[in-house]
């Protein structure tokens, strides 16, 4: 009988072992934990931007009602701010701005200006018609609604710019998410105001 019992045991701790690889190697692909030690940095110049006298950055854009040499049509010669938002936390530690930025050709990007927040698996960036809501009663609502992803995140660390679609509505899409497509939650977002 004892002989038969090794038998029964052996099967079973293989059983076990497998089980439980098989879940880490789940629980690894699912969480990516290492993205938590690990910060993706980018620094993009924003398209178009005349250079600064400024040898660290590229030129801020040019808001609505400041003077500027007109290009043609009237127009400034330098990109227009059109919204702007400062990032909220939500799930994850996150600061930083969103700015709607028409540059001189009429095409609109979304800039994150010195973004910082927490690495994560499959992070997107997101326009939405959410209103953003402080603390967790903001974490889901963001794919509630109309929502738009302009791709994946570049890096959770510096300035980006994403092209918006040329039809995208600003009276529609009023907000900007960092969004966990993998686990649906918002690690933090910016309420656009018109500028």
């Amino acid at each position: 009988m004892r002989r038969a019992s090794r038998w029964v045991r052996k099967p079973l701790y293989a059983g076990v072992l497998v089980v439980g690889l098989v879940a880490l190697a789940v629980g690894l692909y699912l969480f990516q934990p290492w993205k938590l030690w690990t910060d993706e940095k980018v620094d993009e110049a924003l398209p178009g931007a005349a250079v600064s006298g400024k040898p660290d950055g590229p030129a801020e854009p040019e808001k609505p009602g400041e003077s500027a040499a007109p290009g043609k049509g009237g127009k400034p010669a330098g990109p227009t701010t059109l919204a702007s938002g400062e990032f909220i936390t939500h799930e994850h530690e996150t600061t930083g701005s969103a700015k709607v930025v028409e540059l001189q050709d009429g095409s609109r990007v979304l800039r994150l200006q010195d973004l910082n927040t927490s690495n994560g698996p499959d992070l997107k960036v997101w326009i939405t018609d959410a209103k953003v809501k402080p603390g967790t009663a903001g974490w889901h609502v963001f794919d509630d609604g109309a929502h738009l992803s302009l791709g994946e995140l570049k890096g959770n660390k510096g300035s980006q710019n994403y092209t918006l679609p040329a039809g995208a509505d600003l009276d529609e899409y009023s907000s900007v998410t960092i969004w966990c497509d993998r686990f649906d939650v918002s690690f933090g977002a910016a309420e656009l105001s018109r500028a």
